[in-house]
């Protein structure tokens, strides 16, 4: 079975029954430059959507737009139908960068999203281990920022986000900076966790092979000013095992089609 192609072109989505997120006429501007331009999407609730597009198509910037940490210059947000401008607690965001605090521990990283909800510290740090085990973390709650590897402490950032019981997280390219095994490996976990913790996950990526592995559904952006080219929900089956995945013949011919797709914009 090929991958759905669900749309094409800048047509308006109606809301969905079982969306989360809706994106509506979004656009947005740096100066003189437009980079987004009249975005209308839905995000449908527990499913992993990647944003995926050639570099400057405004992935990010979506992002960071869903998540309220920036502003649009037009259109709206709405999540579970109300509409939203700023961060809220039904969101959470994995930043590239880890953007965790050195100066504290893992447990405290992770805890601290309830800490500054005024959670009580016991019940925070109950919360904060279980995350940091269900990330593969288990046993490193007492060591800093600085003792961990660049994957684990991507592996602290996500079991940060989880711990606040966000409805909708959001992730910004958070396996660019590890090595192509520790890539693999989170990817699987993230498979899983979405699978476990029913969360709905958007996913900033500029790999085509990663968004055909992980995603529910592909959303693939054009050149700035960036547009909704296209909506794809592969036909992947991750019941099997990993490395069958990569070598399965739908996957190649779905990564092949988005490549198609996109290698015109690539300089």
């Amino acid at each position: 079975m090929r991958a759905t192609v669900l749309r094409n072109g800048p047509s308006p989505v109606s809301a969905s029954a079982d969306s989360i997120v809706e994106v509506r006429g979004v656009s947005k501007y740096y100066g003189s430059v437009e980079a987004l331009r009249s975005i209308d999407l839905d995000f449908p609730r527990g499913k992993l959507t990647s944003l995926l597009g050639p570099s400057g198509c405004g992935k990010t910037t979506l992002l960071k737009i869903i998540a309220g940490l920036i502003t649009a210059d037009a259109g709206t947000i709405a999540i579970d139908g109300k509409y939203v401008s700023t961060p809220g607690p039904e969101r959470a965001f994995v930043f590239q960068d880890f953007a965790l605090m050195p100066w504290a521990t893992v447990l405290r990283n992770v805890a601290f999203g309830l800490e500054l909800r005024g959670m009580d510290k016991t019940k925070r740090e109950n919360i904060a281990r279980h995350y940091i085990d269900e990330v593969g973390l288990a046993g490193f709650g007492d060591k800093y920022p600085h003792e961990l590897s660049g994957g684990m402490r991507q592996r602290v950032g996500l079991a940060r986000a989880l711990s606040v019981d966000a409805d909708v997280l959001l992730l910004d390219e958070p396996f660019s900076a590890v090595d192509e095994q520790n890539r693999r490996k989170f990817q699987e976990d993230l498979i899983r966790l979405r699978t476990n913790q029913n969360k709905t996950f958007i996913f900033v990526t500029h790999s085509i092979e990663e968004a055909v592995y992980i995603s529910d559904r592909i959303v693939l952006l054009s050149p700035r000013p960036g547009r909704v080219s296209q909506v794809i929900e592969p036909q992947i089956d991750r019941s099997v095992d990993p490395e069958r995945i990569h070598r399965d013949k739908h996957y190649l011919d779905t990564v092949e089609e988005i490549w198609q797709g996109l290698k015109q914009y690539v300089e």
